[in-house]
């Protein structure tokens, strides 16, 4: 099975045509002729490309690309009937990858695809080693939000996972109590210590083999805390 590849657009004719020439290339490809189903169907799957239309139904296509930008850096490509150089503009600073105005050849089609999916797979590759910070038994998926202790998920508060990603970025560091406040909860430290501490202590109850005796976050007297990182 090929790289797979969502094509949202009202015209049916365009659509099956789409289909059968990137299906002839080797992808798998699914269609959908609203904005809404669209959404829905790259909720329930994982694409690789969208091909996206401006003008769609019941959402159009720059509401559609503003929500996969807040979740996703899958490539798009917008297609619009309109020569316009505003549309182009706008649908690219809402971040689609790329542009192209109906009429189009095929060829060009396929060369704008293929070269979107190619950069998209450097990409990924680039960065997939750097999408996880490990230490001990724990692993903390920055992109996936989600943190496994010897592979098992650990269930999380937004606020213990940013403080738990933030220690372990900066492993052996130590770092005084108003320092967590300003990097974590991104505010002027205002002396609440308790607030820190209650944190702390439920997150050493989450990632810790004995809380009491914690292998994570250390506790460094008289000045604040590191993260030893599960060496013991």
């Amino acid at each position: 099975m090929g790289q797979k590849i969502l094509v949202i657009d009202d015209d049916t004719d365009l659509c099956r045509l789409l289909r059968n020439n990137l299906e002839q290339e080797g992808y798998s490809v699914r269609t959908c002729h609203d904005g809404k189903t669209g959404l829905k169907e790259l909720q329930s799957t994982d694409y690789q490309l969208v091909v996206l239309d401006i003008m769609l139904p019941l959402k159009n296509g720059y509401e559609v690309l503003e929500k996969i930008r807040e979740e996703s850096v899958v490539p798009v490509l917008m297609l619009t009937a309109k020569d316009s150089e505003g549309d182009k503009v706008s649908g690219l600073r809402m971040g689609a990858d790329d542009y192209l105005t109906k009429p189009f050849a095929n060829s060009e089609f396929l060369a704008r695809v293929s070269s979107l999916l190619r950069r998209y797979t450097v990409f990924n590759a680039a960065n997939l080693s750097n999408r996880y910070v490990t230490a001990g038994k724990l692993s903390v998926d920055k992109l996936g939000h989600a943190v496994y202790k010897d592979g098992i998920l650990l269930e999380l508060t937004a606020k213990e996972f940013d403080l738990l990603l933030f220690f372990a970025q900066h492993q052996g560091q130590v770092f005084t109590k108003k320092q967590i406040y300003r990097a974590v909860w991104k505010e002027e430290y205002a002396f609440d210590d308790n607030n820190i501490m209650v944190h702390i202590r439920r997150l050493r109850k989450k990632i810790e083999d004995n809380p009491e005796n914690p292998e994570y976050i250390l506790t460094v007297w008289g000045v604040g805390y590191k993260f030893g990182g599960g060496m013991g």
